[in-house]
């Protein structure tokens, strides 16, 4: 597409009127309404992802495809990265978290990246999926349990079941005893929301764990990485569990919280079955929207607009799944052509145990409360300011109370999905009334969430 040379023709917003801000409460509120402004401008156009921090942001979906599939002209090496290098990058940026570099498979190259991936895809491979399926019924059984007796009859689904849940199957699946899981999952949970020093307690808690597995292996994640061919050291180690920690979990509790607000909203197909609901959100809400920074290893043309050599280039699979272009025909394409698990080389090893530990969860909650119902409509959520990923803030929900809690670890009851319920007026803000109040319910153990978790499969 040509760029408009008359600041006449240029829309308000375009990045000749000053970069758009791809941040803050305006994005937040209109994250679609951004990209608009930026498709005018070509496939690619530069933003500000932070402030004081300037990428290329890519836009349509051919272009993305372009740079995710080509490593010989784009890497991930943020060591690269010109502004960070000659120090134009506040010490305190939002985006050095996201675009920093770390010893890991996601930005690392060449024989080194294929190296440490094969290791992680080998070990997820052995997860069984059965095994996956029980694991994601259990946790969500177990906070149903924690909220369903709330006399009320409300709670907050993001805090209370979507961000929970896959903490709690990712410290199973990595083996971790109580004291380990709570520390992990406190640790990741602090680093996602800013909290001082939840860097060292995550860093800590994996260093303990894979020294309890070097003493002790198990059938489990952790030691399947460290008995791996490819000989990782104890770094290696912890830099991939982080990773598959911070990769596995937050984006995981946006689709399952986006899903579950989909299927309950009042615009959704009564009797369309909740992988529809899923597949939605991973092409219109993609939990990781705007991430993956490349690198080029020279200087290279994207739609006629020149990129130098080592400049950011992010890729937003929430703007490339919706590109107008892309919609027009995207009935023939097939379900999984979506970007929200990226393409190419650094695409996500464990896509499919994703899509359906989501899938699990959507149908656990329908199945384990009949009527349960959004207490606000689906247009009225707020949606997260930040520009990395597409996650609701809090989602309200109604149900009618249960008077006895739920027997521990039971599975969900076998059967259909139920439909979809007449939706509710919301009675209040989701953060409104008293603190939790459960009826008959039995005294809490002590411990962090996962020792609560495995005291309560444990029937304690």
């Amino acid at each position: 597409m040509q760029q408009p040379h008359d600041p006449q023709e240029i829309p308000p917003g375009c990045p000749a009127h000053g970069n758009v801000q791809m941040y803050g409460s305006a994005f937040g509120a209109d994250p679609d309404g951004h990209y608009a402004q930026l498709r005018p401008y070509g496939p690619s156009a530069p933003v500000d992802i932070a402030p004081d921090v300037q990428v290329e942001l890519v836009t349509s979906y051919d272009a993305a495809l372009y740079v995710l599939q080509n490593p010989a002209s784009f890497v991930r090496d943020s060591r690269r990265w010109n502004a960070l290098s000659e120090g134009r990058v506040p010490a305190d940026s939002p985006a050095l978290p996201m675009m920093g570099y770390r010893p890991n498979a996601l930005m690392s190259d060449g024989a080194a990246h294929a190296r440490l991936r094969r290791a992680v895809t080998d070990s997820l491979a052995t997860v069984n999926e059965h095994q996956l399926i029980r694991q994601t019924q259990q946790s969500a059984n177990y906070l149903i349990s924690q909220f369903s007796t709330d006399i009320r009859g409300q709670a907050e689904l993001m805090a209370e079941y979507a961000q929970p849940l896959p903490l709690l199957v990712f410290s199973d699946l990595f083996g971790c005893p109580p004291e380990i899981g709570d520390r992990v999952i406190a640790g990741i949970s602090g680093l996602f929301e800013g909290k001082p020093g939840s860097d060292e307690v995550l860093g800590g808690a994996l260093t303990e764990l894979i020294a309890l597995k070097r003493r002790r292996p198990t059938d489990d994640l952790t030691t399947r990485l460290m008995e791996h061919s490819a000989q990782l050291s104890d770094e290696e180690v912890l830099h991939q569990l982080v990773t598959l920690l911070s990769g596995g979990t937050a984006p995981l509790a946006a689709a399952i919280g986006t899903s579950s607000a989909l299927y309950l909203g009042e615009d959704w197909q009564a009797g369309l079955p909740v992988e529809d609901a899923v597949s939605r959100t991973l092409w219109n809400f993609a939990p990781i929207a705007n991430y993956a920074a490349h690198y080029p290893t020279h200087d290279v043309e994207i739609g006629g607009r020149l990129v130098r050599a080592n400049d950011p280039v992010l890729v937003s699979f929430a703007a490339a799944n919706t590109d107008p272009k892309l919609t027009e025909h995207r009935e023939q394409l097939s379900a999984k052509a979506h970007l929200a698990f990226g393409a190419g080389p650094h695409a996500c090893p464990a896509k499919d145990p994703a899509f359906m530990m989501a899938v699990t969860a959507v149908e656990t909650l329908l199945n384990q409360l009949h009527d349960v119902e959004l207490r606000v409509p689906f247009k009225s959520l707020t949606w997260a300011p930040n520009p990395w990923s597409r996650s609701l803030v809090t989602l309200p929900i109604g149900f009618t109370p249960r008077t006895v809690p739920q027997a521990a670890g039971s599975a969900a009851p076998a059967g259909a999905n139920p439909g979809r319920m007449p939706q509710q007026q919301a009675a209040a803000p989701a953060n409104a009334g008293p603190s939790r109040t459960n009826a008959g319910a039995a005294p809490q153990p002590k411990g962090g969430l996962f020792s609560r978790f495995l005291a309560w499969t444990r029937g304690e």
